[in-house]
């Protein structure tokens, strides 16, 4: 008996001291964590003007220079996030008889700069500047990772 006793104060004592620090209450303070430098990635895109789909020198010369833009994205999309290469090769009678290679480059690109766009000879070049700076600053402002600054117990 004096064991179930001495367990049962054991118990309650426990959960007073338990009781105790739910009572305190706390404010955190949240501080941004910024690096200590940020890279600048450069792109550039190309795109023929004469091979666009339309019958207007304009309208083929406006298609190029948005058809270089995206290739320029496409770049800045593979230096920061990498490249998937995905390859086939089949064989008959121990000879490559079908060699197939895919890439592709998938991801979100936010904050690149148009530094120049102009022509070059029949094709038209796009060339983008991407700060990480910027891109940490958006990310800053729509994201809340944060480290801890201050507590106070109250």
């Amino acid at each position: 008996m004096n064991m179930l006793r001495n367990c049962v104060g054991a118990l309650f004592s426990a959960m007073v001291l338990s009781a105790c620090s739910t009572v305190f209450d706390k404010h955190v303070e949240w501080q941004a964590v910024k690096p200590e430098s940020f890279p600048v990635l450069t792109a550039i895109g190309q795109a023929p003007i004469s091979l666009q789909k339309s019958a207007d020198k304009t309208q083929r010369m406006l298609m190029a220079i948005n058809a270089s833009k995206i290739a320029a994205y496409a770049e800045l999309a593979e230096q920061v996030y990498g490249q998937t290469i995905d390859g086939k090769t089949t064989m008959s009678n121990l000879i490559i008889d079908n060699q197939k290679l895919k890439a592709s480059v998938q991801g979100i690109i936010r904050g690149a700069k148009v530094v120049k766009s102009y022509p070059v000879g029949d094709s038209y070049t796009t060339e983008l500047m991407l700060d990480f700076k910027d891109v940490y600053e958006i990310y800053n402002a729509s994201s809340n990772r944060q480290e801890i600054k201050d507590i106070s117990y109250y």
